[in-house]
Order: structure tokens, then sequence, then C-alpha cells
């Protein structure tokens, strides 16, 4: 997955359960926490997740 990219974010590394990208758009790094399985098919944890932005 390093190296390569999600819409405008380009992955730079994986630290832990969260990767480090670059947004291609502003310039700057962000992180993009990828959920697992279990939680896209649980609409109350696909809802606290949605609130933790």
């Amino acid at each position: 997955m390093i190296g390569s990219s999600i819409a405008h974010y380009r992955i730079t590394a994986k630290l832990g359960a969260v990767y480090r990208a670059t947004d291609t758009k502003l310039g700057r790094d962000v992180a993009i926490k990828v959920l697992p399985d279990a939680f896209a098919l649980d609409a109350e944890r696909l809802a606290r997740a949605s609130r933790l932005r």
C-alpha cells in the first residue's frame, strides 16, 4: 500500500493501524485510518468512527 494513492492522498508510511499520507492538493501530511470490515458492517461502530473526524 505504501506508494499507492487513495483519491488525492499519497500513502507514505504505515504507523500501526494508521497510514501516513500526503494530501497532494494541500501539500501537507495527514493520517488515514482504514477501518476493519467488522466496523463497516456495524452501523453503530461506523457512526462512532465518523464522529471522530
